[in-house]
This record gives C-alpha cells, structure tokens and sequence, in this order.
C-alpha cells in the first residue's frame, strides 16, 4: 500500500503536468486559426522627385495628408504542420480619397484661380503575404520563430487638379507591384490557457523580386494580444506598422514615394 506522502507528491506532479499542459493549449494544441479583423489607420505619405527643365535641377520632397483615420480590414491566419512548424497568412489593404476645394478665388503671378477650383488625390495599397514559420525555441509558455516566404504588395497614387485656366489634368499617376521573398521572427507567449501574447517583424527588399524599376524595401511590425473565450473563439487586439519607401528612376528624373501606415487592431478570432 502507497504511502500518503508518496499518493500526495503523485498528485502534485499529476497537477503540474495537467497546468503545462493548458498553459500551452491556448496555442501549442491549434491546428487552424484565423483573426479577422480591422485598422484604425493613421497614414504618413512623403513624395519625393528629382529632374531637370531647360538645364536647371529641380528638386520635390513634400508630404502630404489624406485626412483623418478610418478602419480598414485586416485578415491573418496560421495553418499548424507540426509542432514546430507553420504556415502563416495575412492580409492588409488601404484605400483613401481625399478632394480640397477652393472655396474663394485666388490671384497669384498675374494668374487667377477661380472658387471651386479643387485638388484631388487617390492612393491604394494592399499586402498579402505566405510565410513559413519554424519555431528555434518551442516551450510551454515561450515560443520564437523564424521565418521566410513571399510577399505580394501593390500601391497606386494618383493627383488631379482642376485650377480654372492654370492648369487642368492629372499630375501624378504612380503605381507599383510585385513579389519578393520576405524574411522575419516571431514571438509567442503564452502566460496561461486563456491568454497569448505574440510579437512579430518582417522585412522586404523590392530588388528580391519582380518590382520593375522600383528599388526600396516594405517593413512591418505588430503586436497581437489574444483571449480565447472559448475552445475555438475568441477577440483580439493589438497595434499594426506598416512602411514602404521606394524610389524609381527613369529617364526624366528619379520619384520616390514613402509610406507609412500604423494604428490599432481589434476583431475576433476562429480556432480548430
């Protein structure tokens, strides 16, 4: 017959063992899972040029704004091969139009622009990415991944302007897109069966991949805090940063365009 001393420490390690175990449950055990959510978006955008008229240099570094924030959908996913392995997805897009009209007229330089005159702008982005994800270190509460695939981004911006007799047309119309591999590290932690802390960075090099004339680099970061309600639902939320800086040279000058995208997220989550 088992001593009480000896059933009691059985016990206690039987206790153990079954609180690792949830401990890691909350993310070691998924195999599927999906967040869909959106962004609260701030965005920074800088135009930069340089080309030359009649032999004279002329130089153009301007930001502008596109006005106030406005929430955007945001989709990530993760599909779990093995323990140590996964494949994750995500999705970002960004979409925002911005009119200025002039609401007196103006004379400048002996020209006259007339009330009703108005500026427009438009600018779209969107990123979507496939990463391979293999955990280097892989505990119960402490996960930190390394990761390489392929990301897919697109932007357009395009400016017109109707200023009376001054000048009518469009004046920019720049778009990019293209595939390059990606490379970044994740950590995951997981203080206890209900909660999963995960920290993430990735970084893109347009001459990686198939980007034309474009040469810069996209980077990303975020942070994600998950509560799982329920065995397979639950919310989520963080704060999302996104930047693109490329520049592009052709035969009348270079143009650059550098983007910056950041705010929180929140939605819920799916889990099997």
């Amino acid at each position: 017959m088992r001593s009480v001393p000896t059933l009691l420490a059985l016990s206690l390690l039987a206790a153990g063992a079954s609180f690792a175990t949830a401990a890691h449950a909350a993310e070691g055990d998924d195999r599927f899972a999906i967040r869909l959510g959106a962004m609260n978006i701030d965005s920074d955008n800088t135009i930069r040029g340089k080309t030359n008229v009649a032999g004279q240099d002329i130089a153009l570094n301007q930001d502008f704004k596109l006005g106030g924030k406005e929430w955007e959908p945001r989709i990530d996913g993760m599909f779990r091969i093995s323990n140590r392995q996964r494949l994750l997805f995500n999705y970002f897009k960004y979409d925002k139009d911005r009119r200025e009209t002039l609401d007196q007229g103006i004379s400048f330089g002996g020209e006259n622009v007339p009330a009703g005159s108005f500026v427009k702008g438009e600018l779209k982005y969107q990123v979507a990415s496939l990463v391979y994800d293999y955990s280097v270190v892989d505990t119960d509460t402490f996960d930190l991944g390394l990761q390489i695939g392929g990301e897919y981004a697109k932007v357009s911006t395009k400016g017109y302007a109707d200023l009376g007799t001054v000048y009518e047309g469009q004046f920019l119309n720049e778009k990019a897109d293209g595939i390059a591999p990606v490379v970044g590290a994740r950590m995951t932690f997981t203080p206890s069966e209900r909660w999963m802390i995960t920290l993430q960075g990735q970084y893109l090099n347009t001459r990686w991949g198939s980007f034309d004339d474009y040469k810069g680099d996209l980077s990303r970061a975020n942070a994600i805090v998950d509560y799982r309600l329920t065995k397979n639902f639950g919310v989520f939320a963080g704060y999302d940063w996104f930047k693109l800086d490329v520049d592009k040279k052709g035969s009348d000058g270079t143009v650059g365009l550098k983007q910056e995208f950041k705010g929180p997220v929140a939605g819920i989550s799916f889990v099997f």
